[in-house]
């Protein structure tokens, strides 16, 4: 039978070898991680990583600040127009479907309503100022209903 003594030398042995094969491993990967190039080497491309990561964030900010401009300047372009044709004189046997109410509006809702009334004998152009679907002059229904999107 083997002593005390020889199993933890066994034991240590063992030990030992296995340190000995991890070391080797991690030199392996170590010089596998370097490739045969210095120190100083790895460290300017750890370096140039650092500057492309911070080219990148000031690329980032300059972007969100272009699409924060932008999306400002969309906001002001027209952004939905609106006609509706009617006949003013419904019942009188005059007119027909040639008048009609028109708005013309910004995502905010800022922009203008014409309108034209149609007659045998004249036709009536009105231009109204509207902010935020709202005019300072009276609306007419047909008016009201293309600031408002209705479909009559």
């Amino acid at each position: 039978m083997l002593s005390e003594q020889q199993i933890l030398f066994a034991l240590l042995v063992a030990v030992i070898i296995g340190l000995a094969i991890w070391i080797a491993l991690l030199e392996r990967r170590i010089a596998k991680l370097l490739g045969g190039k210095s120190g100083a080497s790895l460290e300017d491309a750890i370096m140039g990583a650092h500057r492309a990561i911070d080219a990148l964030h000031t690329f980032q900010k300059d972007t969100t600040t272009e699409l924060g401009r932008l999306d400002g300047r969309i906001k002001k372009k027209l952004h939905g127009v609106r006609t509706l044709r009617f006949n003013p004189f419904a019942g009188t046997g005059t007119g027909g479907n040639q008048s009609f109410a028109a708005a013309f509006l910004d995502e905010e809702g800022d922009g203008v309503v014409l309108s034209s009334l149609y007659s045998r004998d004249k036709v009536s152009v009105f231009a109204k100022p509207v902010k935020a679907k709202r005019s300072e002059f009276e609306l007419t229904g047909e008016e009201r209903a293309v600031l408002e999107g209705d479909d009559r």
